[in-house]
């Protein structure tokens, strides 16, 4: 077993990975390349990968969190491990070396995510959880119809839309999104290279719902072949409780399912009532949860377990 710095060329193994493990998560194979050799800037990240007899069978990430403007926050994210590979210690191995990277960046605090299976191996190593995430599903063959929109609001595809329009509108509706630590920290340029010139947004599905020339609400649509990701969907707060979201994300989904979607996944922090009951009404059904775990890097983590 080998641990190491991933490469562009791990891509078509980590997308594999995923699969098994994560299922209804989605990213390509050229995204997830893209990513390991043009890392997102001023974020300090980089992942590794465990290999065993040139099969990539460990993965994880790791990265400061620009996102918030709470100092000395990182991410480890995405840590999965082959279940044909558990307990022989590549989960221990890989978050050690996710740790030791984020160490030298000044990172006091660090979230990840961990399956409620996975639980008992992320207290060992010091992280508590926090909040439960659901992922949910949603096959496209039977979406309800799509409402006329109300006067004055236009149901546009992105493909044509200045990015900064789209920009100010995820700001304005992140910023009070639940979650441990609050999203009002987004620069542009870090936003443009997670969401804009992601290789997996499909921007002719992705739909704004616009109001004389201003985003009030948007769906963002990440593809792989016949399944994508709802990346985000929100409403700028002057412009809640008028069902916008659900108007954008119906449009968006009926886009994505005319292009050849076959399915949707997402997620959603279990606190965000409204956006469950989005997804509810539009017929999603829930397919998994995770949790957010936090974990202190100033206190020693035991690391007695075999994962």
């Amino acid at each position: 077993m080998e641990i190491r710095v991933a490469q562009p060329d791990d891509a078509p193994g980590v997308v594999a990975l995923r699969a098994i493990v994560h299922p209804y998560q989605v990213r390509g194979v050229e995204s997830t390349r893209k990513m390991l050799a043009e890392p997102p800037p001023e974020m300090g990240w980089t992942a590794f990968v465990a290999e065993v007899d040139g099969q990539v069978v460990g993965w994880v990430s790791a990265q400061c969190s620009t996102w918030t403007s709470t100092p000395n926050f990182g991410e480890v994210s995405n840590l999965h491990v082959h279940p044909e590979h558990r307990r022989r210690g590549i989960g221990t191995a890989l978050l050690t070396a996710a740790t030791e990277h984020l160490r030298p960046l000044d990172i006091r605090r660090v979230r990840t995510m961990a399956l409620p299976d996975g639980l008992p191996f992320a207290r060992r190593h010091g992280y508590g959880p926090s909040r439960e995430v659901r992922y949910s599903a949603l096959e496209l063959d039977a979406l309800p119809p799509l409402p006329e929109p109300p006067p004055g609001v236009r149901l546009l595809p992105i493909v044509d839309l200045d990015p900064r329009l789209l920009y100010a509108a995820d700001v304005a509706a992140a910023a009070d999104e639940p979650g441990d630590e609050p999203v009002d920290s987004i620069s542009y340029e870090n936003w443009r290279y997670d969401v804009w010139d992601n290789l997996g947004l499909d921007k002719s599905a992705s739909t704004t719902a616009e109001v004389d020339g201003e985003v009030v609400a948007f769906s963002l649509v990440k593809r792989d072949g016949d399944r994508m990701w709802s990346d985000f969907t929100g409403t700028i707060p002057a412009y809640r409780g008028r069902g916008l979201a659900r108007l954008a994300k119906t449009a968006a989904l009926h886009r994505a399912a005319a292009s050849g979607v076959r399915v949707a996944y997402t997620s959603n922090d279990e606190a965000n009532g409204p956006m469950l009951a989005v997804n509810t009404r539009l017929g999603y059904r829930p397919v998994a949860s995770q949790w957010t775990c936090l974990a202190d890097l100033t206190a020693p983590a035991r690391s007695d377990d075999g994962e």
